[in-house]
């Protein structure tokens, strides 16, 4: 038996993705086409999200995402930190590095979950809230690199080595198949170089995650 859904519901719904996937906003004619309904419709559908800050409309009647999507975005990093951490813990007993889950974050990489290991004399101290250009450091090459699908990254990951920290390298490979979320899993370790079953154990810990949030 399909189960009961509110066709309102996902009109709305519809509306906040097409204008996610847009730079520049839709219209109400533009949206009335793609939806394949009225415009009275997509009036009344805005006007409520408007109410909710989830969409806005500018001086041209553009249709808008809203800043409260940024509200709701927010509770995404603690569900997804709570996903993550089995996995990371587990790979940085594994290697005995600083393993870490890299998100995107505006035009930055965001560190929302880190584990380090537990039996190590000494490790990278790498904080949840780290952030760093996404075009350093292995994490945020990694996210670039998972942007691709054509793109073949070496053995399904990224090393970089005093990108970020003098003496330190890294390890990361992308989150792949998850909707709506990019980001990387990773380790970081002081080292001149990344021992050679890091890399695979790395991709591993990304596939453990990515089938942890899909």
């Amino acid at each position: 038996m399909t189960a009961e859904t509110s066709q309102t519901l996902d009109r709305g719904l519809r509306v906040l993705k097409l204008l996610a996937d847009t730079d520049h906003g839709l219209t109400v004619t533009e949206l009335s086409h793609k939806l394949g309904v009225n415009r009275t419709v997509v009036y009344r559908l805005l006007a409520t999200l408007e109410q909710h800050c989830l969409v806005r409309r500018d001086l041209g009647g553009r249709a808008r995402v809203g800043l409260g999507v940024l509200r709701l975005g927010r509770q995404v990093h603690p569900l997804v930190r709570e996903a993550a951490l089995p996995a990371l813990r587990a790979l940085a007993e594994d290697v005995g590095a600083t393993a870490h889950l890299t998100l995107v974050d505006g035009n930055e990489a965001l560190a929302v979950a880190v584990v380090e290991p537990s039996w190590t004399d000494y490790h990278v101290a790498y904080r949840t809230g780290f952030r760093h250009p996404l075009d350093r450091g292995a994490a945020g090459r990694a996210i670039l690199a998972g942007r691709d699908p054509e793109q073949e990254l070496t053995d399904g990951y990224v090393l970089t080595h005093g990108e970020l920290e003098a003496g330190a390298c890294g390890a990361a490979a992308p989150l792949r198949g998850v909707n709506g979320i990019e980001g990387s899993v990773g380790v970081v370790m002081l080292s001149e170089s990344v021992p050679q079953k890091v890399g695979p154990r790395v991709v591993q810990a990304a596939e453990e995650v990515a089938d942890f949030l899909r």
